[in-house]
């Protein structure tokens, strides 16, 4: 574990972007006191430019899923991480859509990596109340001045203000105190089925080998101003099942048919359907799938004491807005509910179609059916293992016949709250007078595991602050400017929190 006493001083004094009460001084590469006054001087003298590049960056579609936009944003990225002061910027061919490398070597003895992702969720913009590649300022009531758009909180407004955080430093005449690293994927909603061929590259191997950790740039402050942090997050497997007349040798084998043929007809519709029912529960909330939790590692007394401090600061009404949600499952109380959060795999539907979905009425029987899902997993599930587990469970039960498409799966991550990157951004946000909230894992996702995993065992994790929401969802937004009152950061403090972040080091 770091000398905490030592390295709370030296980022207390990098926190003063956050409090005004703070001494404007950090530690450099050479370990002499540094001024950053400057630094944040031209956090607020570039602001508009840093709004301008966030909007640019989102007014480029990059749809993973339906490969819109994806090669021009990649070409973007690369256009901003070379404006922001990398010298090596480079395109990682793949199977798929490519990655990045990037490099910034600032004569420094210590390196940082940093995990980007260009891509981004489907629309459906009838949902939306302002155009989700427009990128628009909007004036959210009770949050503030927010950027509107696909991307804005997820991923490309908190990497934005992350790159602002360079050009900052460029601008004031100081040097970075530590040399940086970038892959960046444009396929992490996909399931990043690809990025492990840029990361596993000879070149960015030896390059992350050389970093104390990789983390995400995020913003990670709640709409109560609660600082999280978090030490992993869950593996994810993303498949397509699909049921059919062909493969099953009952119903229609070669395309839709009236639908008062299915008196005498059997239906790929219902056949899936109730495959699905025997994967879950019958509320839904508890995953069947034969053997699927065994590898469950159990909570560990660090984390059930990290959920008692997350629960006693828990504003549980907070997230269920945010959510638009009234009650958890099984009406859960919110120290359970956190524990289920953190420590509990999930069987997901995230789409089923069949047939006609259009407006009015279509009397067909179709001939084929189709489910998106998504299992998240936790320590110490594989995701290799768990889809054997989902073939060999439809098979016991007689659904040889249901394809599985592996749409992109990985494992999850963990680090050691002892982690030198993780005190770090620990010793940056106490400094400053803020309290994080240390998660033991989110539910979400990331393909942080080739990192952590062998060979390299690298810590990573997500560092930053402002506030920002929608991920995945309508009128998705990141805060440019608090409304008064409020206890996140705007903007310049997320962008103020990374200087800090990277001099703090």
């Amino acid at each position: 574990m770091l000398d905490i006493d030592r390295r709370t001083f030296i980022a207390g004094a990098a926190a003063s972007g956050l409090l005004a009460s703070f001494p404007r001084l950090a530690r450099g590469a050479t370990d002499k006191a540094v001024d950053l006054s400057p630094v944040y001087d031209e956090i607020a003298e570039q602001r508009s430019q840093s709004i301008e590049r966030i909007q640019r960056w989102i007014q480029q579609p990059s749809i993973s899923a339906q490969d819109i936009g994806i090669a021009e944003c990649c070409d973007l990225t690369m256009d901003l991480l070379r404006d922001a002061g990398f010298g090596t910027v480079k395109k990682m061919k793949t199977d798929g859509h490519p990655g990045i490398f990037a490099t910034l070597d600032a004569g420094a003895k210590q390196t940082m990596g940093f995990y980007f992702m260009y891509d981004v969720q489907p629309v459906e913009e009838k949902e939306w109340s302002s155009p989700p590649f427009a990128a628009r300022l909007v004036d959210k009531a009770d949050v503030g001045k927010v950027i509107v758009g696909r991307g804005a909180v997820n991923q490309k407004g908190p990497q934005g203000a992350f790159l602002a955080a360079l050009h900052a430093v460029r601008a004031a005449g100081l040097k970075l105190p530590v040399n940086l690293v970038v892959v960046a994927e444009g396929e992490e909603e996909l399931g990043s089925p690809h990025f492990s061929q840029v990361v596993r590259n000879d070149d960015v191997m030896k390059a992350l080998a050389r970093c104390q950790g990789v983390m995400m740039p995020a913003a990670d402050q709640s709409l109560s101003g609660t600082v999280n942090v978090v030490l992993g997050a869950k593996g994810i497997v993303y498949v397509e099942l699909e049921a059919s007349g062909e493969a099953w040798g009952r119903g229609p084998r070669d395309g839709e048919i009236h639908s008062s043929m299915k008196v005498v007809v059997d239906s790929p519709a219902w056949r899936l359907v109730q495959a699905l029912g025997t994967l879950v529960s019958a509320d839904g909330n508890e995953p069947m799938i034969d053997g699927l939790t065994d590898a469950v590692r159990p909570v560990s007394s660090q984390q059930k004491k990290l959920l008692d401090d997350l629960s006693a600061r828990w504003d549980d009404a907070d997230w269920k807005k945010v959510f638009g949600v009234d009650r958890w499952v099984n009406d859960l109380d919110e120290r359970a509910m956190l524990e289920r959060y953190v420590s509990r795999p999930s069987v997901n539907i995230d789409g089923l179609y069949a047939g006609y979905i259009g407006e009015g009425s279509k009397t067909i029987l179709p001939h084929r059916a189709f489910a998106k899902m998504d299992i998240r997993l936790v320590p110490d599930m594989t995701a290799t293992d768990v889809l054997a587990k989902l073939r060999r469970h439809l098979d016991r039960r007689g659904y040889k016949d249901i394809a599985i498409k592996n749409m992109g799966s990985y494992d999850p991550t963990d680090t050691a709250l002892e982690a030198p990157p993780i005190q770090t951004q620990l010793a940056v946000y106490k400094a400053a007078g803020l309290a994080p909230v240390i998660w033991p894992r989110l539910a979400g996702s990331w393909p942080g595991y080739l990192f952590t995993g062998k060979p390299l065992e690298l810590p990573a994790g997500h560092v930053g602050l402002g506030h920002g929401s929608g991920a995945h969802a309508k009128d998705e937004y990141l805060v440019v400017e608090p409304a008064a009152g409020k206890k996140y950061l705007g903007l310049d403090g997320a962008t103020r929190s990374f200087v800090d972040f990277l001099f703090a080091l």
